[in-house]
């Protein structure tokens, strides 16, 4: 396939392949470095969304530290990339509390009834961990109810209504996150909601998280009002630290997924099989859901050729959706999915048995591509017993 968006050799890798560009890596964390500089805000790399360790001394140029969501990703982020790790889950078992405390520099608990269980297992801690409460402002912005965690009835953060004089009683922060794929406007809007509902309590806390959800590196993001916002919120509350925690904006539109065509049949048009699968390689596509790009791809009808795009699993929907070419496709042929480095290495699954796909990356300078690891029957076995 030829395209001038794709300066590198596809079938330089193994297939199926999440392929990630490091210039482009680079590029967006520039962006997210200089609203750091600009905003005095500390920006951390949310490793729910990407977590790809090997790119981790590229990426601790330009942030902080991570944002985990429990044991095994907060040691990932102490291991591998260092700076300050930052953990929060809707509930910790004691078990997980003991391991989260050796490596957690900040704490965030859902409840205070969270708080109150592990509050002195916190000040036996052998290290000192900054603690903190998620809150709900109970200010929906986003579209789809499935990430929106101040729909009623989410169980996602304390809202003001539930809280008691002394829930906050040895805190230093507060942590609200509320926002999916959105630009600055919603996260004006939401802090303004905040700060009714909250502000009261600021005056005695260290450090307030304003969580993920930012599309700083898309496009169309006004990075103008994200600093305009951010210091405007420092300026009224000068002691804050101020904390801002995405995992899509690192790694967006950064990656590929390179795919192969394994065969072609026809149901009321013609069916391509790939070496790939939205269930097990882009669960997004079906949970979202979305549509993802495809390099040399268009809707169907916009092109001569329209062919329904399908996984290897068994699942009947198992689809990734139709898309027409200038050209057939052929049993053989190569297909690039763009967008593919966040949310998709870190949610595959060995469903059917099916391998995970190589993760590869771009050299920014020779625009050689390098496979970093393969998957085979091993990783998959050691998932059962």
């Amino acid at each position: 396939m030829s395209d001038p968006r794709i300066d590198f050799d596809i079938h330089a890798c193994p297939s199926p392949a999440y392929v990630v560009d490091d210039a482009l890596l680079r590029r967006n964390l520039e962006r997210l470095g200089q609203v750091q500089k600009d905003s005095g805000a500390k920006i951390l790399l949310a490793l729910k969304g990407f977590a790809l360790w090997d790119s981790f001394p590229l990426v601790r140029k330009y942030l902080v530290g991570t944002t985990a969501s429990g044991q095994d990703e907060a040691r990932l982020g102490a291991e591998t990339f260092g700076g300050e790790v930052h953990v929060y889950s809707p509930a910790f078992s004691e078990a997980e509390m003991a391991e989260v405390l050796r490596y957690a520099d900040h704490l965030s608990f859902n409840s205070p009834n969270q708080w109150r269980r592990h509050r002195d297992t916190v000040s036996a801690a052998p290290r000192r961990v900054s603690c903190g409460l998620r809150v709900n402002p109970e200010h929906s912005t986003g579209a789809v109810a499935l990430y929106d965690p101040c729909a009623a009835g989410s169980r996602l953060g304390t809202r003001a209504g539930d809280l008691a004089p002394d829930d906050l009683k040895g805190l230093e922060g507060l942590h609200f996150h509320t926002l999916c794929e959105q630009n600055s406007d919603a996260l004006e809007e939401t802090l303004a909601a905040f700060e009714q509902k909250f502000g009261q309590y600021l005056a005695d806390l260290n450090w307030v998280n304003f969580g993920g959800g930012h599309h700083i590196t898309r496009d169309d993001y006004d990075l103008e009002r994200l600093v305009r916002v951010i210091r405007d919120f420092r300026a009224r509350h000068p002691h804050l630290e101020v904390y801002l925690e995405p995992g899509e904006a690192i790694a967006l539109n950064t990656g590929y997924l390179v795919a192969t065509v394994l065969d072609i049949v026809d149901n009321n048009g013609p069916i391509a099989i790939l070496d790939t699968s939205a269930t097990a390689h882009m669960p997004d596509v079906q949970e979202m859901p979305y549509r993802p790009g495809i390099i040399g791809g268009a809707h169907p009808g916009e092109k001569a050729h329209t062919y329904r795009l399908g996984g290897m699993t068994c699942l009947a929907g198992d689809v990734i959706g139709d898309y027409a070419f200038d050209a057939p496709l052929n049993i053989g042929d190569r297909l690039v999915f763009t967008d593919m480095a966040h949310y998709t290495m870190v949610k595959t699954t060995t469903f059917n048995g099916i391998r995970l796909p190589s993760i590869c990356r771009i050299d920014e300078t020779s625009r050689e591509i390098r496979t970093v690891r393969t998957f085979g029957y091993i990783d998959y076995m050691q998932r059962l017993s």
